[in-house]
């Protein structure tokens, strides 16, 4: 992940490390950020969140304020760096981790965006296993249009499942993730017949 940010392979806007236009483009990520906002406020009390994959922090910068405590968490440790030079509030926390290997913060509510998806089977079924500790998941994936063979198999990196026509199904084989409660809260179809990225909460037990 670190070569994909020294090389700007997705992207660069000339201010440091850049997530990608599904991190920036507002068609992409304000619909996002109001389902989640929408389902933070709902709750009785805030609850502390874990975003598992933060990136750049474009996102998550937006969603901090409706939570009891937000922890955001990526492997690339200058981006860590980075963001916790330019985003300083009382309940932000960021954290260098692998969530493929390291133990995950504990927490609510997991945000798993755009991650998964560029993971091996072997990387997301250890990512699955911790999932199991969180109450609620909210997780999403860039998925073909049409109905898609889940789960195909990739080396981890830039690349997706897309390009095997297939995505990400944690309900579905080899993961098989348990759940009391699946909801789709969103979903946005992209330009040129590139798939659809799709936004989907889960209850666990």
């Amino acid at each position: 992940m670190e070569q994909i940010y020294e090389l700007n392979l997705w992207g660069n806007n000339n201010s440091g490390f850049y997530s990608g236009d599904g991190s920036h483009k507002p068609e992409i990520i304000n619909p996002y950020i109001n389902v989640v906002k929408e389902f933070l406020t709902s709750l009785d009390k805030p609850i502390i969140v874990c975003d598992l994959g933060c990136g750049d922090f474009n996102v998550g910068k937006e969603l901090v304020k409706y939570t009891k405590k937000y922890v955001a968490v990526d492997i690339v440790f200058n981006l860590i760096l980075q963001n916790k030079e330019k985003f300083t509030v009382e309940n932000l926390e960021f954290h260098c981790l692998d969530i493929a290997k390291d133990n995950l913060p504990k927490g609510d509510c997991a945000i798993v965006r755009q991650v998964l998806q560029h993971l091996s089977n072997v990387e997301v079924e250890n990512i699955v296993h911790k999932l199991s500790n969180f109450k609620y998941i909210i997780l999403t994936e860039h998925l073909p249009n049409e109905s898609f063979e889940p789960n195909k198999d990739i080396i981890s990196g830039q690349g997706i499942r897309i390009k095997k026509q297939s995505g990400v199904n944690l309900l579905k084989a080899p993961f098989n993730f348990k759940v009391k409660k699946e909801k789709q809260l969103l979903s946005i179809k992209l330009e040129d017949d590139k798939g659809v990225i799709v936004t989907t909460f889960f209850q666990v037990y």
